[in-house]
């Protein structure tokens, strides 16, 4: 089989995968389409809810390599020109709802395993997972799957990155803060104003600085993004709730940075709501990491989450699309970016 049918199987499956609905949560319907296309191929696998794994004589003496990309997408934003459910060509380009995020990584991945599983000499094992939930990092997607799989030593997460290969991720903690106050009419010298007994933890959540700064990921950074307090303009409000959104670099763990902030705050309670989402990281040793600088491909560190974060394994970040084009309206990825994706994962991995 030519390199353009594999391409062009490729391009079917994801023109299907974009012609169905598959918001996190709803993937029912498009795990069954990708089901379909598998079993056309011949290729043997199980399904975990929405989650389908595809393994095949594993030989536990060999390390084992994890090929990954996400079959849900975020819900299309208002501002589409397009139909974002029917997938377009115009072009080189394919636009379609997770056409870039990330479709492309999916479908290039697979053929890349496809082609792959044709060489029997290969020195590890490979096992490809498609898996649901990822938008949300919902329960259901790759942390059900994680227990079904077989010892991981490494990953390739198809994500978008222009085929560069992101060695690091920055992680995500949501914290829920509220001080609190006491109640009393507005007009009088009565009660305690929550606002203001938050002011000087939220000053200093605005002001402080992180000391260890990454060169693949730069500075923790926490961010105040929601605030809500009062009920009406001649009440003293008792409570005022905010929320911090926490990116973090590979040098703090999220359990750690909590109990930090948790300790610098003089009024104001903090509850994390999971500590699931790490920073993650592979050395530039790695032999992944070496070969593909050896292809003249540039490591980087990425500032945007995926199941990596979910892995307790080391991963790196590989997909063929740009990270800008996700969550937006119009939303596309180029055929030649899938025909080259291919290429650059067999590269990759045989070598």
């Amino acid at each position: 089989m030519d390199k353009r049918h594999y391409t062009d199987d490729a391009l079917h499956l994801l023109q299907q995968l974009i012609a169905t609905p598959s918001v996190s949560r709803e993937e029912e319907a498009a795990a069954a389409i990708f089901v379909h296309f598998i079993e056309e191929w011949g290729l043997p696998y199980e399904r975990f809810g929405n989650n389908i794994l595809i393994r095949e004589n594993i030989d536990p003496s060999k390390p084992t390599l994890l090929l990954n990309a996400h079959i849900d997408t975020v819900k299309p934003v208002s501002s589409w020109t397009y139909d974002p459910f029917s997938p377009v060509i115009e072009g080189d380009r394919l636009y379609g709802l997770g056409s870039n995020d990330c479709g492309g990584g999916l479908v290039s991945l697979l053929q890349a395993y496809r082609i792959l599983r044709q060489k029997p000499d290969l020195p590890y094992n490979l096992v490809y997972l498609a898996s649901c939930e990822e938008e949300i990092s919902g329960p259901n997607g790759f942390s059900l799957a994680l227990p079904h799989l077989p010892k991981i030593d490494v990953a390739i997460v198809g994500e978008p990155t222009n085929m560069q290969p992101a060695i690091a991720e920055k992680g995500l903690m949501v914290i829920d803060g509220i001080a609190r106050g006491k109640s009393g009419h507005a007009a009088g010298d009565e009660g305690v104003n929550a606002i203001y007994e938050a002011l000087d933890d939220l000053l200093w959540l605005r002001d402080y600085r992180f000391k260890k700064s990454s060169l693949l990921l730069g500075p923790t950074k926490m961010t105040v993004t929601i605030v809500n307090s009062g009920t009406q303009h001649n009440v003293i409000p008792d409570e005022f709730r905010f929320v911090i959104d926490v990116r973090t670099n590979e040098y703090y763990q999220n359990q750690y940075l909590f109990s930090f902030l948790q300790k610098h705050m003089k009024k104001c309670e903090l509850t994390a709501r999971s500590f699931r989402l790490s920073s993650s990281h592979i050395p530039i040793g790695h032999p992944l990491v070496q070969r593909s600088i050896k292809m003249g491909l540039c490591p980087y560190g990425s500032p945007t989450l995926s199941d990596q974060a979910l892995m307790p394994f080391q991963s790196l970040k590989l997909g063929p699309g740009d990270s800008r084009r996700s969550h937006s309206a119009d939303e596309y990825i180029c055929i030649s970016e899938i025909e080259k994706a291919i290429d650059t994962y067999v590269e990759l991995i045989r070598g």
